[in-house]
């Protein structure tokens, strides 16, 4: 069973093996790069590991406070170069409103986790078709952040040599970095390059513009990011270059899941028909 025959030309047959291995191959990878339902318990406890799996290995790169304070000094010098070292004049502004600046504090340590999983949790019921490239594309910007963060130490401005940036949380006595104030110490400081909470908060931007169907939904989607960066400069967390950083670290996010499943995530059906026989995609749009 599975050989096939072929006549010489000497009229005799001869047994050709039939690639069942490699069609075998073939077929498992196109299961693996089909979408398929998610499962509940599952995406938890992914989402669970990956992110303590992240921090773990974010927090246990070494500080190296000495090339993250001389590369600190580089990219303000750079910026000043370029024109855009405003991070200073925009720290010392929205720091002398209280009321702007605590909310600030607070929306830097909240909304980069609570806007992130209810995007996901959205995805996950919503889109469920669309749900697994989409988190394929917030992994892989999360992964090769790490590699970033491992190359590239790099102080935020509040920890600057003589850079006269205030640190917004010790000033006002909020709980608003897990990098500043009582909780300094259960993060790396010097892990500022690049910046997830940009590459993360423009992950949900374009997930929400893409994929909602309510105008005004979408056009906070796309303010959401820009927030952000207004927040993370004005609390002195990150320089204007960590923020490009974050999003080069999103393109390759988005490079992965395309090349995976052949097409942006936005662009796989909406849903997964489950049948006895197995998953299949319905058509898109559905």
């Amino acid at each position: 069973m599975g050989d096939t025959t072929v006549t010489t030309l000497e009229g005799r047959e001869a047994a050709v093996p039939h690639p069942v291995a490699a069609e075998a191959g073939q077929g498992l990878l196109r299961r693996l790069r089909t979408p398929r339902r998610p499962r509940f318990w599952f995406e938890i406890l992914l989402i669970a590991v990956s992110y303590w799996t992240y921090s773990l290995i974010r927090n246990a790169v070494p500080e190296q406070k000495a090339e993250a304070l001389r590369n600190a000094d580089w990219i303000w010098k750079t910026e000043h170069q370029l024109g855009i070292a405003v991070e200073q004049s925009v720290n010392h502004a929205v720091n002398s409103v209280t009321w702007l600046i605590v909310g600030m504090n607070y929306y830097y340590a909240t909304l980069h986790f609570v806007v992130t999983l209810g995007v996901l949790v959205w995805l996950y019921r919503s889109h469920p078709g669309r749900y697994a490239a989409t988190r394929l594309v917030l992994f892989a910007t999360t992964g090769v952040a790490l590699v970033g963060y491992y190359l590239y130490p790099l102080a935020p401005p509040r920890l600057m040599n003589g850079g006269h940036f205030i640190d917004t949380v010790l000033v006002h006595d909020t709980w608003g970095s897990m990098a500043s104030g009582d909780l300094k110490n259960m993060s790396n400081q010097y892990a500022a390059m690049p910046s997830m909470h940009i590459g993360w908060s423009v992950w949900c931007g374009l997930t929400i513009f893409a994929l909602a169907t309510v105008p005004w939904v979408r056009v906070l989607g796309l303010l959401y990011p820009v927030a952000t960066l207004v927040v993370i400069v004005a609390t002195a967390n990150h320089f204007w270059l960590d923020a490009v950083g974050g999003v080069l670290c999103l393109t390759f996010g988005f490079t992965v899941a395309a090349l995976w499943y052949g097409c942006l995530p936005y662009a796989l059906p909406r849903r997964v028909a489950q049948r006895a026989s197995g998953e299949r995609l319905e058509p898109a749009g559905t």
